[in-house]
């Protein structure tokens, strides 16, 4: 048996197909019931389920997974199950706060006794309106304050009296002036004139002056009595408000202190609005109008007075049926966090704590908070803001930038709500990774990671558990449902989705996206159930819109604009695979790999390598290529090789080392002289020992291959060189393996180096002998020959280099 022979697949390898033996459990996804769970993801399930059991502080969740698989839809059931069965949290509400105005007080209350409470406050408020101005306007009020206010009229009044009667017996007459009071002394019953008080003799004057002095000094004690008295009736006339309010609210107050006598902070928070309102009265007495009137006169700049007494109902749990799920999916500062609205006013902006808003995490408090990482990282006050929430377990309001205000402003700092939320965090694995290696609060907050696989075991019981999801689909959508054999067919490109034939694909999204344009398909053809037919018109529709850069690369090659050879054999030159990506769509891409050699020093140098065209891997698989020709050519002898590799007509750079083989390959063959088939293309990586590694994509790679094959026409000598651990990999299209069965095409497994050499030479790579040297007419011969020939040349040059030197110096 040749190589080519012992080396080539077979075709029963090339692909998995799903038989309709192993779905002997229906004849269509009718017959199967829908999905009752989550398939493919026991050990992401195991895990949700402790972190959603467990409730000590940091056991928060982080759900990793790439996009596709169904996280955030199993996250949203699980989470939403869980939270049924627990009980509901506490509503709370934010109150005035009489001592500090500017710090609001949050109270907690059953769930559902909030929205009680502020609607009681509101016909509290409302019935004050009405009560107290009444009161008010009663005959009673009026009397008693008329009484207090003619006491101290008459008191004053009696002391002036005496004031003047003592001032007449002292020869003075009382005169009330625009600057006050004043005495006029008296003359024989008439007022003195100035020039007559100064004709009177000194010792008269002074005598006038002195009784004039102490009337003074009693009309200040005078003075000073109405004061005190005008000062108690005013504390009688407050305190006969005082009782009045205290008997129109008292009742009202009562009720309410009844309703809640078992809430200790409402109770104090009632007592402390009867005492502000019996120092607010001017609010509810009437002068001109009904204080209802004047409120109604307020403008618009103005906050009503009333809303003090206010309830802000924060947040209301009474509607939940259990602990609150909250999905945030804008993921914004404020839709987090809460805000502190404010009212515009003319040129100045104001607020109260009526005005502060939840946020999700307020809402979720109690509960559940789903978030997308993205969302959350794209602004970091959102993370650190988050971080100190779960760290101190305090849910604050604040709006964002006030700690950062160069001149403060006025706002208000509302107390902080106890926070007991679970977090659930959704992202992919370099957000995790990130955080986790970047962030130590992360390793801290979130204790739980669930890990979503892209793929699960295709085994007779996932088969089942995938005809019921594709059934609870269908039965969902209202779609047509799958035959035995277009299901059959389904299962198979989920293998191929998944990259392995004992695989199926967890991307669930992508399986939908098929299963919704198979049935499409079907209601087109009028078919009763969606077949094998509908499945393949479905994947070759959704390439067919995906794929115009890979026919325009084909185009390209079939007019020489890029160069591939598919026939013929050529020294130093290989045929590559790699894999490019148009977003939604990956495919296979050949590429031609050269390498020169020439005598030197250089070791193998990458020219992409050179010109920064290449990425970390590819240079690591580069620098590979150097250890395995020194360990197998250079153990007696220098390596004097300097090999020129490189990607030709590549230009937008080249990552990975799933072509260190075929590099290493063109290496051989420039230095053998042998050449390389053509029509073979190779891919696999490398290691120092010549061991061929498996590479991804291998599916991709080899119908990219093919597919110019096909188009430059099929000869029976082409085909690809693969990893051999890549075979499992294998679930290539219907096409390929058509064309291998009829020995169009050929795939062609290696383990090392030594194997793929003599596929693509047709020559024996040669294994060494008794004292290391390989036989005539081998691979390795040739290379090594041609290596002492490098090395021979190099010792003559420098030994001419020396000779000249010496010349030199002895002239």
């Amino acid at each position: 048996m040749n190589n080519l022979e012992l080396h080539r697949v077979p075709v029963e390898r090339l692909r998995r197909a799903c038989k309709p033996e192993e779905l002997d459990f229906c004849m269509t996804t009718e017959d199967v019931p829908p999905l009752d769970g989550f398939i493919g993801q026991e050990r992401a399930v195991r895990a949700m389920q402790f972190g959603l059991a467990m409730d000590a502080p940091c056991y928060n969740i982080f759900v990793v997974g790439q996009p596709g698989t169904g996280k955030s839809t199993y996250v949203q059931a699980v989470v939403a199950q869980t939270a049924s069965k627990r009980s509901q949290p506490s509503d709370w509400c934010y109150i005035y706060n009489f001592a500090e105005p500017d710090r609001p007080l949050a109270v907690a209350l059953p769930a559902g006794e909030g929205r009680g409470f502020q609607k009681s406050m509101e016909e509290f408020v409302s019935d004050l309106r009405v009560a107290l101005p009444k009161a008010f306007e009663g005959g009673d009020y009026e009397q008693q304050k008329d009484a207090i206010v003619q006491s101290v009229s008459q008191k004053m009044a009696g002391y002036f009296q005496q004031l003047e009667e003592e001032a007449g017996e002292a020869g003075f007459n009382v005169k009330q002036t625009s600057k006050g009071v004043v005495f006029i002394p008296l003359k024989d019953g008439e007022p003195l004139s100035q020039e007559d008080y100064e004709k009177l003799p000194p010792q008269q004057r002074w005598d006038m002056e002195e009784k004039g002095r102490k009337l003074r000094k009693k009309l200040e004690g005078a003075f000073h009595t109405g004061r005190m008295l005008e000062k108690q009736a005013k504390e009688q006339i407050d305190e006969l408000e005082k009782q009045i309010a205290l008997f129109a609210a008292g009742p009202l107050l009562g009720k309410l202190q009844e309703k809640y006598k078992e809430f200790p902070a409402v109770l104090n928070y009632l007592e402390i609005v009867l005492k502000d309102l019996t120092g607010k009265l001017d609010l509810f007495k009437s002068s001109e109008s009904h204080p209802a009137q004047q409120l109604l006169q307020l403008s618009q700049e103005e906050v009503d007075p009333f809303n003090r007494y206010k309830v802000n109902l924060f947040v209301n749990n009474g509607l939940n049926g259990g602990a609150p799920v909250v999905i945030e999916p804008s993921s914004s500062y404020y839709n987090l966090f809460g805000k502190i609205e404010y009212r515009s006013q003319v040129l100045s902006m104001n607020t109260d704590f009526m005005m502060v808003k939840p946020g999700a995490i307020h809402r979720a408090n109690g509960g559940y908070l789903i978030l997308q990482a993205k969302d959350v990282l794209a602004d970091p006050f959102i993370w650190d803001t988050l971080k100190k929430a779960l760290k101190y377990r305090q849910a604050m309001v604040e709006n964002i930038g006030e700690q950062y205000r160069l001149v403060p402003t006025a706002t208000l700092r509302p107390e902080p709500i106890p926070l007991n939320v679970k977090v659930i965090m959704i992202g992919n694995p370099v957000l995790y990774h990130l955080l986790y290696s970047l962030d130590e609060d992360f390793q801290k907050l979130f204790k739980v990671k669930v890990d979503f696989d892209t793929e699960m075991l295709r085994s007779p019981e996932n088969l089942r558990h995938y005809a019921s999801f594709i059934s609870s689909v269908c039965r969902r959508e209202n779609l047509k449902h799958f035959s035995r054999e277009g299901l059959a067919r389904l299962i198979e490109h989920c293998s191929r989705l998944a990259g392995a034939q004992d695989k199926l694909s967890t991307r669930f999204n992508e399986v939908v996206e098929i299963v919704s344009e198979a049935a499409a398909w079907a209601k087109v053809e009028n078919s009763r159930y969606v077949e094998s037919s509908h499945v393949n018109k479905a994947i070759k529709e959704k390439i067919y819109r995906s794929n115009r850069i890979e026919e325009k690369l084909q185009e390209m090659v079939l007019q020489e604009t890029i160069m591939i050879n598919t026939d013929g054999a050529v020294v130093g030159q290989v045929n590559g695979l790699s894999i490019s990506s148009s977003g939604d769509y990956t495919f296979g891409r050949p590429i031609r790999i050269t390498a020169r050699t020439y005598m030197g020093r250089g070791g193998v140098i990458n020219i992409e390598r050179e010109t920064n065209l290449s990425g970390n891997i590819h240079n690591k698989g580069v620098l590979t290529l150097g250890g395995y020709l020194g360990g197998k050519f250079a153990q007696g002898k220098p390596l004097g090789v300097t090999a020129q590799i490189t990607f030709e007509q590549l230009y937008d750079g080249v990552e990975g080392d799933s072509a260190s083989s075929a590099e290493l390959y063109a290496i051989l063959s420039s230095l053998a002289g042998l050449p390389l088939k053509q029509g073979l293309a190779v891919t696999g990586s490398v290691n120092q020992f010549g061991e061929i590694q498996p590479i991804g994509g291998a599916t991709e790679k080899i119908e990219g291959f093919f597919d110019l094959c096909r188009a430059k026409g099929l000869s029976g000598d082409q085909g690809v060189v693969i990893p051999v651990q890549n075979l499992s990999n294998l679930m290539l299209k219907e096409d390929v393996v058509e064309a291998v069965k009829n020995d169009l095409f050929h795939i062609y497994a290696v383990r090392n180096i030594e194997e793929g050499i003599e596929l693509l030479s047709g020559v024996p790579a040669g294994q060494p002998g008794e004292y290391g040297n390989y036989p005539d007419g081998t691979v390795f011969r040739l290379v090594d020959q041609k290596i002492h020939a490098y090395n021979e040349g190099l010792r003559k040059a420098g030994a001419n280099t020396r000779r000249k030197k010496t010349a030199g110096q002895v002239k």
